[in-house]
């Protein structure tokens, strides 16, 4: 956990002592597994029956089937969950208070918290395997500037007056060549950056953290956060390289490496996806930094504890136990469904919120490895 996130945990923290006299719920701590016996012997009861959500069947397991479940350093998805109960649904928004008061709580208080009043629930297609697919996004983080300059001259626009008269509204390759696509976001610009692939990019992620340098040479940071987009069909830009052999591999180091090498054909690859995104600015106070954008749910991505999902399976603000094993990561944790994308469709389907910066994008930009899901339901 960085310093930042350290702090902003503190303080929570102190703020619910501060708040709350009561003392956190207890429940039975759980009994570590001896040889030969159960791994929570306490988990012994009859199993509900299965459940079906949408898309997804869920079928009840033990705790114990959970990978990694007394290994997991709760306490950083516990920050996560009381993000969830600024907005939570009916299901879970009784709990919040329980969840509030226990994360000042140990690890194994947590778990015997989650056993007593919570079910897993494995998630599964309706037809089909447990097995899906993880892969990853976050939150780029760009210089740009205000006004355009020599090296800044790719523009990230509001949304247009227009937007809601056309659907749907003009395609980006429309948008680079028509006049009249042009003349409607005339003064909708916020800021220039300076590559039109970390544009895209930015549009993809839906949100990221701009320096802006303003024009009188100051700088500030702030979040570019989804407005709306043009409502044309996403395109893969890998996809299109990979179809035409130009690649091998559909990341996105891959797909800048193939830019720098063929500057003359990066228009073609832009058009290829005719979806645009259009933003709004905010403000990012120093205490908001230490976490990411609202998601769908409403509220802000943990890094490393928020996941996308595909609603019609998963509803938002559910605690989901993540299993994945990789090349790039193995995760065994707890995580909160507080997103959602449109390429992320099927039971067993997860985008993964990496952070923000450099770091993060390569990560996000590589994941992609199979996934194993259980919803953590209320008993």
């Amino acid at each position: 956990m960085n310093r930042l996130l350290w702090l902003v945990s503190t303080l929570a923290i102190v703020g619910i002592l501060a708040g709350c006299a009561s003392a956190p719920p207890q429940a039975p701590e759980p009994a570590r597994p001896s040889a030969g016996e159960p791994a929570y012997p306490g988990d012994s009861g009859p199993l509900p029956a299965a459940l079906t959500q949408g898309k997804s069947r869920w079928q009840p397991v033990r705790w114990a089937e959970l990978p990694g479940f007394g290994e997991d350093a709760l306490f950083e998805a516990w920050n996560a969950w009381i993000k969830s109960c600024e907005r939570p649904g009916p299901t879970f928004a009784p709990l919040c208070a329980e969840v509030r008061r226990l994360s000042i709580a140990s690890g194994d208080e947590q778990r015997a918290w989650m056993m007593a009043r919570l079910q897993p629930y494995r998630v599964e297609p309706l037809q089909g395997g447990a097995d899906g697919l993880l892969t990853g996004y976050y939150e780029p983080l760009l210089e740009a500037s205000r006004t355009p300059r020599p090296g800044f001259q790719v523009p990230l626009y509001r949304p247009p007056a227009t937007l809601g008269q056309r659907r749907p509204w003009y395609s980006r390759q429309e948008i680079d060549t028509l006049p009249e696509a042009r003349a409607a976001l005339r003064g909708r610009e916020i800021a220039y950056l300076a590559d039109p692939v970390d544009a895209l990019v930015l549009q993809i992620q839906g949100s990221g953290r701009v320096r802006v340098t303003e024009a009188d040479g100051s700088q500030r940071l702030v979040r570019l956060a989804f407005a709306g987009s043009n409502d044309q069909p996403y395109k893969s830009v890998g996809r299109w390289l990979l179809d035409q052999g130009a690649i091998r591999d559909g990341s996105w180091p891959a797909i800048k490496a193939w830019v720098a090498q063929n500057p003359q054909r990066v228009n073609d690859m832009l058009w290829s996806n005719p979806r645009t995104v259009f933003f709004r600015e905010e403000a990012l106070p120093e205490l908001d930094a230490a976490f990411g954008p609202r998601g769908a749910q409403g509220v802000a991505l943990t890094p490393g504890r928020s996941i996308a999902v595909d609603r019609e399976s998963i509803p938002y603000g559910t605690p989901v136990w993540l299993a994945s094993s990789g090349p790039q990561l193995n995760l065994q944790r707890l995580v909160l469904a507080q997103d959602t994308g449109s390429a992320i469709v099927g039971a067993v389907r997860a985008d993964y919120f990496a952070g923000w910066g450099a770091e993060a994008g390569e990560l996000a930009g590589r994941l992609k490895q199979p996934l194993r899901l259980w919803v953590l339901w209320p008993k």
